[in-house]
Order: C-alpha cells, then sequence, then structure tokens
C-alpha cells in the first residue's frame, strides 16, 4: 500500500476503542499488550495458528463499487411466478422510515416493554390485520416464512390431537415448497404425511390435521367448506395457507371452517429479496393461544392503571419450556411485520380493497384476452392467478418469455401458470398476450378490460364482513400524517441509535450504514425467489464467496445458507447428524446430551429433530461437568446422536476441557454440534471445526452484523465437516445439496436472501486482520467493564486465570435478599439512565448478563458503568434504610414524564433523581412512555389486537 491508496478504515469505524482507549484499558486490567490478554483468556489448545484465508479489507467505496458490479449480473425479469411471493410498491414513507432506518432496525426484542411501545404498537397493527383477514380470534407477531409456518402449524395441530392420530394431509394444491418444508418437519417427529386430492382423500380418525391452500398454487378460489366440516367430523385441526390480500375481497376462512390460518405478508410492501426476509403470520382460534408458536403481542396496564403493550404469555417460550415448549422460534420477522403493518395502515381498508379489485381486474382482462386468442384458460374462480394450456404448446410460450425477458411458472404438464400483483400494468398483460400470441390488434389490454368487468365471485367467497374498522386503519393515508405516525412510534422505543444495548448472548454490535445499502437496491431487492438460478448469477457469486469464508472462519468443508433463524441453524444442523446416522443405519442413535446451562432453544431444537434430550450437569464453577458427560455418553454409547454445545459458553466463559468434550462424544459413536451464539468471541482466535465440533450454526445477526430489527429478521446458516457435507438441506426449486440431503428447511433455497449482502460486505470490509481484531476488542470490552463493575457486584463466572469471555454475568441475588431489589428492578431503573437493560435472569435466574460488544466506545461502557455503580449505591441506600424498600427509585422505575410533571409528588426521593439521576441524563434524555407493565395482567386479560379507542381515552 502506497501513499496514494485509499486507506481501508472500515475497522476504525466500527470499532468503538481507538488505539488511545485500548491502551487503557488494558492497563486497568494490568495487561501491556492485547496479545497478552488473548493469550490468557482463550485456551492455548484451541488458539488458531496463523491467519484466516480470507480477502484483504476493502475501503467501504471500493466495496459498494465492486456491489454494484456483483448487483449487474444479477437479471431481474418481470417475474409472474407466483408461488406465495408477489412483486410490491412500497411505500417510500415506509422504505426510507422504517426499512432504512436505524431507529426501527436496530432495535432488539421488545422484552423491556417500558422502552419498545412503538414497536409494539407496530406488531400489534400487524397481527390485527392478520385477525380481521383471516376470520380467526388470535395472532402472533410473525413467523420465518409461510413454508416454516405450515410446518408450526401442523405441529400446533398434532399437539392437541388425540394420541392416536398420526397423519397429517396436505392437499396437493399448496405451494411445491410448502408441501416439502412440512414434509422434511414431519419425518423426524414420526408424523405421516399424505400429500393429494383433497376431494378424493377419505377423512378418518387417524388424521390430526389438514393443510389447504386458498387460493390454490394454481390460482384457483376453491370452496372448501365441506372438506373443513368433514374434517372437524373427524377431530382434524383445519390449517389453511392463504393470501392476504386476496382476503380483502374473498370470504375469510375463519369463516368457512379454518382453526389455523397462515400465510406470507410479503405483498404487503416489502421486497421480494429472493426469498426475503418476509414476514410469515399465524392466526387460530382461542383454544390455541397457550400452544401458538412465536411472540404474541397483547395489551396490559402499566402502574398507573393505563393501556400498555407487552409481549404475552412468555411463558410458552422454549427459555423456560425448554424440551416441553411447542416450538423453538425464538428470531421472528419483526422488521418486515412492522413494514407490513404499516402498509395497512397508510392504505386502510379502503386503499387495500381498491388495489386488490385491480389486481383481480387485471387477472379477468387476461383472462379473457387469452381466451378470445384461443387458449384454454383452465382457472373459473380467480384472485390473481390463473393456469393456462397455450394453443402453441407450453415450450414454444416459455421461449418466447424468456425473450421477451418474462417468468412463467411451468407446471410440467404443458400448462403455465400467471400471477400478477400490485406493480402489474395495463402495457404488461399486452405483453404477455404477445408472448401467449394474440388472435388480432383488437386484443389489448385497456379495451379488453373496458369490454366488461371482472366476474362476480360465487356467494361462497364473496366476502361480506369487515376489516380494519379501527382508527388506526383510517387516519393515516396523507404521507404527512404516516410519517409523523411512523415517527412517534420510533420515538418510543431505546434502539442503537440512541444508546449501547448491552444484551448478554444477543450481540448487538453496530449494523454499519455501508453494510446496508446493497439490500434494498433493486438488483437485489426485486429478484423472485423462484426465478431461475442462471438469472441471479450476482446472488450466486455472494453466496458462494460467503459460503466460503463462513468456512474458514469456522474450520468446516462446507456450508448452507438456507436456516433463516439461529434456531432454525441448530435444527437444521441436528437434522444433518440425524441423517448421517441413518446413513450408516444407525437407526437407534437419538439421544443428545445438552448442558443445563444451554440456551432454551437447544433442548427444543433437539425435540423437533426427533431425539431425546438427556442433560448434563454444570460444575460448581459453571463449566461443563466432563465427568457427568463421560458418565452419560458412556452410558447412551448405543444411542448417542450428539452433544449439543455453546461455546464460549453460556455463562460467559472459554472453558479448557472443550477439546476433551468433544473427544468424549466422538468415542461414543455422537457428534458434536456447536452452538454460535457467541462465535463473535472466536473469529480469527480459534475455530470450532479445528478443536472438535462437526457442525456449528452461525447467528448472522450477531456476529455478522445482520441488524436485530426488532425481534428479526435473522440468520442462522450452517457450516459442516467433510463427513456431513452429503447431508446439507435440499430444495425442490433450485438444485441446492444432494441426493442424500435433507429435505427443504426453509420456503426458499438460500434463506432470507438479501440480508446476506450485509453480512458479506461486513467480512470483505473488515478482511482477515478486521474480523480477528473484532473479537479481541469485544473480549477486551467484557473484561474491562467485568474488572469495573467487579469491585461493586459479584460477577458470578469467570474463566480458570479470572478472566471472562466477551460477555459475564452480574450476580444480584445476594442484594435481593438483603434488600429486596430484584434484577428487574435494576433492569427498570437503567431506562432512568438512558439504557437498554442486559438480559435479564438469564442464563441463572437473579442475574443480569451483559455483552458489550466490540462496537462501543471507552466513553460508552464507562457510562453504563457508571449508571450500575449509581444504582449500587441507591440499593446501599435501601440497604442502610435511608431509602424505603418499597418507594424508591428502583421499585417505581422506570419514572415517565407525566410521573415526575404531575401536580402530585408524595414520594420518598425527589423528582430530578428520578428522572435525572446522572448528569449525561439532562444533556439528552430518553423517556419511556409508559410505567412499568403489569404482565401478570396482560395475561389474565388477553387482547393480542388493536383495542377500540374508549381504551385509550385516559391515557
Amino acid at each position: 500500500m502506497t501513499r496514494i491508496d485509499p486507506h481501508a478504515d472500515f475497522a476504525a469505524r466500527h470499532l468503538g476503542p481507538d488505539d488511545r482507549d485500548v491502551a487503557r484499558m488494558l492497563a486497568v486490567l494490568g495487561k501491556d499488550s492485547m496479545g497478552s490478554l488473548i493469550d490468557e483468556v482463550v485456551p492455548s489448545s484451541i488458539r488458531l495458528d496463523g491467519s484466516l484465508r480470507i480477502p484483504d479489507a476493502l475501503t467501504e467505496a471500493a466495496l459498494l463499487t465492486r456491489l454494484r458490479a456483483i448487483g449487474a449480473k444479477n437479471d431481474v425479469f418481470r417475474s409472474y411466478l407466483g408461488m406465495g411471493y408477489s412483486d410490491t410498491h412500497t411505500p417510500g414513507v415506509i422504505l426510507r422510515n422504517i426499512m432504512e432506518n436505524p431507529g426501527w432496525y436496530t432495535q432488539y426484542t421488545p422484552y423491556q416493554a417500558e422502552i419498545a411501545q412503538g414497536r409494539l404498537e407496530a406488531l400489534l397493527n400487524f397481527q390485527t390485520v392478520v385477525i380481521d383477514l383471516t376470520g380467526l380470534e388470535i395472532a402472533n407477531a410473525s413467523l420465518l416464512d409461510e413454508a416454516t409456518a405450515a410446518a408450526e402449524a401442523m405441529h400446533l395441530a398434532h399437539g392437541a390431537a388425540s394420541d392416536s392420530a398420526n397423519v397429517f394431509f396436505v392437499s396437493e394444491l399448496c405451494h411445491p415448497q410448502t408441501i416439502e418444508v412440512v414434509t422434511t418437519r414431519a419425518e423426524p417427529l414420526g408424523i405421516e404425511v399424505v400429500v393429494g386430492d383433497h376431494e378424493s382423500m377419505v377423512l378418518s380418525d387417524d388424521v390430526f390435521g389438514v393443510l389447504l391452500q386458498y387460493p390454490a398454487t394454481d390460482g384457483r378460489v376453491l370452496d372448501y367448506s365441506d372438506f373443513a366440516a368433514a374434517a372437524k367430523d373427524v377431530g382434524a385441526t383445519v390449517v389453511v395457507a392463504t393470501d392476504l390480500l386476496a382476503l380483502t375481497l374473498l370470504t375469510p376462512p375463519g369463516e368457512w371452517g379454518a382453526d389455523v390460518v397462515i400465510g406470507n405478508s410479503q405483498r404487503f410492501g416489502v421486497p421480494l429479496g429472493y426469498g426475503g426476509p418476509h414476514a410469515a403470520f399465524m392466526s387460530a382460534r382461542e383454544s390455541f393461544k397457550r400452544r401458538l408458536p412465536g411472540r404474541i403481542i397483547g395489551v396490559s396496564v402499566d402502574a398507573d392503571g393505563h393501556p400498555a403493550l407487552r409481549m404475552a404469555l412468555q411463558t410458552r417460550e422454549q427459555h423456560i419450556r425448554r424440551e416441553r415448549a411447542t416450538s423453538n422460534i425464538c428470531t421472528a420477522q419483526v422488521l418486515l411485520a412492522v413494514m407490513a403493518g404499516a402498509y395497512a395502515v397508510y392504505h386502510g381498508p379502503e386503499g387495500l380493497r381498491r388495489i386488490a379489485r385491480r389486481v383481480r381486474e387485471l387477472t379477468a382482462a387476461l383472462s379473457r384476452g387469452l381466451g378470445a386468442s384461443g387458449h384454454e384458460v383452465l382457472t373459473d374462480v380467480f384472485f390473481d392467478t390463473i393456469r393456462v394450456r397455450p394453443k402453441e404448446g407450453a415450450e414454444v410460450v416459455l421461449a418466447r418469455a424468456k425473450d421477451h425477458r418474462v417468468n412463467l411458472r411451468d407446471f410440467g404438464d404443458g400448462t403455465i401458470g400467471v400471477a400478477l400483483d400490485e406493480v402489474t400494468l395495463p402495457e404488461d398483460l399486452n405483453t404477455l398476450f404477445d408472448i401467449f400470441g394474440r388472435s388480432d390488434e383488437s386484443v389489448e389490454a385497456r379495451t379488453v378490460a373496458e369490454e366488461c368487468a371482472a366476474p362476480s365471485l360465487p356467494q361462497w367467497a364473496d366476502r361480506t364482513s369487515g376489516f380494519l374498522d379501527h382508527e388506526v386503519f383510517n387516519r393515516y393515508h396523507s404521507e404527512t400524517e404516516m410519517l409523523r405516525y411512523l415517527h412517534r412510534l420510533e420515538s418510543r422505543d431505546l434502539s442503537l441509535n440512541t444508546s449501547m444495548i448491552p444484551l448478554g448472548s444477543c450481540t448487538m454490535k453496530l449494523n454499519a450504514t455501508t453494510q446496508m445499502a446493497g439490500v434494498t437496491w433493486p438488483e437485489f431487492a426485486r429478484l423472485h425467489p423462484c426465478a431461475p438460478s442462471e438469472q441471479a448469477a450476482g446472488y450466486m457469486e455472494i453466496f458462494e464467496e460467503l459460503e466460503r469464508w463462513l468456512a474458514e472462519i469456522t474450520g468446516f468443508a462446507a456450508t448452507s445458507l438456507q436456516p433463516n433463524s439461529g434456531a432454525q441453524g441448530e435444527y437444521t444442523g441436528l437434522l444433518v447428524i440425524r441423517q448421517y446416522h441413518l446413513a450408516n443405519g444407525d437407526t437407534n442413535r437419538k439421544v443428545c446430551l445438552i448442558p443445563a446451562s444451554a440456551h432454551g432453544t437447544n433442548p427444543a431444537s433437539a425435540v423437533m429433530a426427533g431425539m431425546e434430550v438427556v442433560v448434563v450437569k454444570s460444575a460448581s464453577d459453571g463449566t461443563i461437568d466432563l465427568e457427568d458427560l463421560r458418565a452419560k455418553a458412556t452410558e447412551h454409547s448405543d444411542r448417542l446422536a450428539a452433544f449439543m454445545v455453546t461455546y464460549p459458553s453460556t455463562h460467559g466463559v472459554f472453558e479448557k476441557g472443550i477439546d476433551e468434550a468433544c473427544r468424549i462424544v466422538h468415542e461414543n459413536g455422537g457428534m458434536v454440534y456447536l452452538d454460535g451464539a457467541n462465535l463473535n468471541a472466536q473469529v480469527g482466535l480459534s475455530r470450532p471445526g479445528d478443536y472438535g465440533a462437526d457442525v456449528c450454526h452461525i447467528n448472522l445477526h450477531k456476529t455478522f452484523a445482520i441488524p436485530h430489527g426488532g425481534g428479526g429478521p435473522g440468520m442462522g446458516p450452517i457450516c459442516v465437516n467433510e463427513t456431513l457435507a452429503p447431508f446439507l438441506p435440499r430444495h425442490t426449486v433450485h438444485q441446492t445439496g444432494t441426493n442424500d440431503g435433507i429435505g427443504a428447511v426453509s420456503g426458499a433455497a438460500w434463506g432470507s436472501s438479501s440480508i446476506l449482502l450485509i453480512s458479506w460486505a461486513y467480512i470483505a470490509m473488515l478482511g482477515h486482520d478486521g474480523v480477528r481484531r473484532a473479537s479481541e476488542v469485544a473480549i477486551l470490552n467484557a473484561n474491562y467493564m467485568a474488572a469495573r463493575l467487579g469491585e461493586h457486584f459479584d460477577i458470578l463466572y469467570r474463566g480458570e486465570l479470572g478472566w471472562v469471555a466477551h460477555e459475564f454475568i452480574l450476580d444480584l441475588r445476594p442484594l435481593r435478599k438483603e434488600t429486596g431489589i430484584t434484577e428487574e428492578d435494576v433492569a427498570k431503573r437503567l431506562i432512568d439512565y438512558g439504557f437498554h437493560a442486559p438480559t435479564v435472569s438469564f442464563p441463572v435466574a437473579g442475574t443480569l448478563m451483559i455483552e458489550p460488544t466490540e462496537s462501543e466506545s471507552r466513553g460508552e461502557l464507562d457510562r453504563l458503568v457508571e449508571a450500575l455503580i449509581l444504582i449500587r449505591g441507591e440499593i446501599d441506600e435501601v440497604a442502610r434504610g435511608e431509602l424505603d424498600r418499597e418507594d424508591n427509585p428502583l421499585k417505581n422505575a422506570p419514572h415517565t414524564a407525566a410521573m415526575v410533571t404531575a401536580d402530585d409528588w408524595a414520594r420518598g426521593y425527589s423528582r430530578s433523581r428520578a428522572a435525572w439521576p446522572a448528569a449525561w441524563t439532562r444533556n439528552g434524555k430518553f423517556w419511556p412512555s409508559v410505567r412499568r407493565v403489569d404482565n401478570a395482567h396482560g395475561d389474565r386479560n388477553l387482547i393480542c389486537a388493536c383495542p377500540p379507542i374508549e381504551a385509550y381515552a385516559d391515557s
């Protein structure tokens, strides 16, 4: 590099501490170099010898130039493929103010409800849209994609069925990717999936559930009411996959017999992105509320009795239920659900009907024009899709379509599917008439449309019930009003553009602006996930490089990018292990050993993969009890399938015995699954494949800087060794994996493809030195904070030499015993200081787990440290009796502006102390919009749709 070459300075922008701060922090730790610290933190037996084989760092400008060149290789045809995906207009006010706004995309899952009221309201809007349009009583706040939502619905129905019923019927009219994902999910659970014609299916008591597509994958709108009634007669749960826009015109499934409704909300303003991310949805009857997978947003009240929102029924989650959980779902698709809900708010019920009617009129004009030209239209009752038998044959039409840069769906039997959408124009219909071949020039879109309106829907299909009558869907239809509404919601939420979010096990690092840029570029955003892979050469280049880089970083041979969440990566990795054992004839290997300290998704994923969980004890210092592991591995040696382990441990420590643990498992015939949740402490320092793991998943939304989006999107690709590589996932639409691989686990072949650009850019701009430095600084930041806070709080676990890894746990249990102040009180009091709380009561009840990441500066670390020290002082005042045990700043936290400016102030401390407890809060105060939320009230009185406006009258 010469003096005139541009300097690759992204690492300096990404890393919080500069060189001077690093030196000062090392001095606090008694170290004279970063190397001397890392040598004592990371066991020498697992240290990487040498550098990672990934390229040198690119400058931000060079990265954007290269990405433009790669994007130009994508050939974005006009796609009429359907299959659950539609092109859409993302309103500019939503694109700029939600999707491209760090105030929204850097938020975390709303566990701290008081500083998440904006996104909770946005998610309540989404749930209301789903409830109203599907005609059912409850809905969740999103799932990963339509196909996995169908699999979750099958699991839900199975859990509600009698023990003897074990057959799940899937209509052959469902989307092919949905059928494959459902089949993949069913097989390890021993569920028999029957795919066939619903009209000829003979239902019996063996059938616990049925899955129907409405409208069908070929576009037909069918009357399923008699079949639904017959299914109910044998005790089966009726699951329906549907299209939200179609339901503005069609009779809701809940009105003709559906018990559970699922689908994809993508066409409500979310870009295609070659597969995602998109927010799937699930609604259900009230009886399923305690079994429904995913998060549910509910209405409760705060300490003053005012309406407040929160995540409801959290005891359903795998963090608590572990292997008894109804699902392993952790990450959902919150950012995309917020966008879809905002789309409905912006357009309102009449706007949505107008869009739907126009799409149906376009489809009717296409149908009539093609029929008039001698083509056989096979779809009588339709919404946006028709199936056509061309008079010249399918091959001729498909070839002509390619010449016109148009994708049509080839059903493989001489028929072609055409699915229209809101971006379709009359000129597009004329192009389609040319592609199919029109009889004469009188077959012209506008002429055909003016000659006759779309045929009326049959009475059974014509929606008569209203929807979206709440004020929020009938008020914000000008851009000015919508802009202000979105800003009001955003201002109620604390995100990374306010202060650090020190959540342990979550890695809330910088999501750099340059990394995010390509996601919304049309060359990436408008590519249909079922478009031929030769039209996605740019994406393929990104995929190939990212797969190779991730394999190199983890020390493995191959990568699958298909899993679109961390929990799904766990599940996929375990299925790959299971498939390997089956291929070797070891059908009895079903035992999965899991440490007691593991994340709750681990046991839930193991059960979903058909395994039996056996818990391995923790030693008194929080490490895995190797003797207990050895004893249980030996006991189950003829049935041992896998050992799931997180490294560094969930307790925030590099355990010296990790390589020994892997040897124990291998000696007893098992495979080692490494949960990559804490990979941020390892990149460039150690590699799971080198110290004995066989497979690991990677949370790209943690280590590789995809934003959390308020609870999604995420990505959880898996890396495997050569032994397991043949068993990586296949996909029915694109040729991924091998014939020996497991079936698809996601609706799209490469999961949420568009956000893979973010992690690719992160690695490309940091390069081999930068990714290692990021891990080193993450470790330094955590140990610096632990050293400073260790003088005031007990640090629960440390490594053999007294160090933590990239996160650490504050033990508040002794303080609670002495003063009655709980970890929740401390979490809520931190809001008054302008901070999001660390992780509360995980992995140990009564504690706080802090992960600062490498992106936070020493000044920000010091600010959080000072806040916690001041809070410790308040606790000490309670202990000394200077503050009342109940009426104190911690028990009453958080303090809202309305509370501290009220006429009455009957507290044993001042208003100033309540609201401005530290000097920096006077320079820029983040105000919570509600006081402490009453969780129990919300669960006792579950409301998961927008309440009537009267409920807000006094708020």
